[in-house]
């Protein structure tokens, strides 16, 4: 098992992983933890869309920062995880929702689901997160 060097960590997380998103959900809980998109690049912030309403908008403006972990198994288990201040909360723009969806989605798909999600999800804000701490590793071929 060994740690990923910077470089190594900021790659894989700037890949299309579906991160774990947790953040603290108040005294005599334990933390809120759900699957999320986000979006990084290599020595940037990592950026979610969620909710204006949502719970996991509340507890991230009440606690002002997060963690998020992405892992894999094949061909090798890796993991990385993040934790951060964040450093912005705004409206997100469609540019920003079309970006997300087309990290995760099929070109041919993209339109249709902004669409969906514009008239679907409610207001929607766009979070900043800058990672400070990282936790990462990788166990070799298995």
């Amino acid at each position: 098992m060994a740690a990923l060097t910077r470089a190594e960590r900021e790659q894989f997380l700037a890949e299309p992983h579906v991160a774990a998103l947790a953040v603290d959900a108040g005294e005599g809980r334990a933390p809120l933890t759900l699957p999320i998109w986000y979006q990084y690049e290599p020595g940037g912030d990592i950026w979610i869309l969620t909710g204006l309403d949502s719970r996991k908008h509340q507890l991230i403006r009440a606690a002002g920062r997060f963690s998020l972990m992405v892992d894999r198994v094949e061909p090798t288990l890796r993991y990385v995880s993040a934790e951060g201040p964040v450093v912005d909360t705004r409206p997100f723009t469609v540019e920003e929702l079309r970006e997300m969806s087309a990290r995760y989605l099929p070109a041919e798909k993209v339109d249709g689901y902004v669409e969906f999600a514009l008239k679907s999800h409610g207001e929607q804000v766009m979070i900043r997160m800058r990672p400070e701490r990282w936790v990462s590793s990788e166990i070799g071929s298995l």
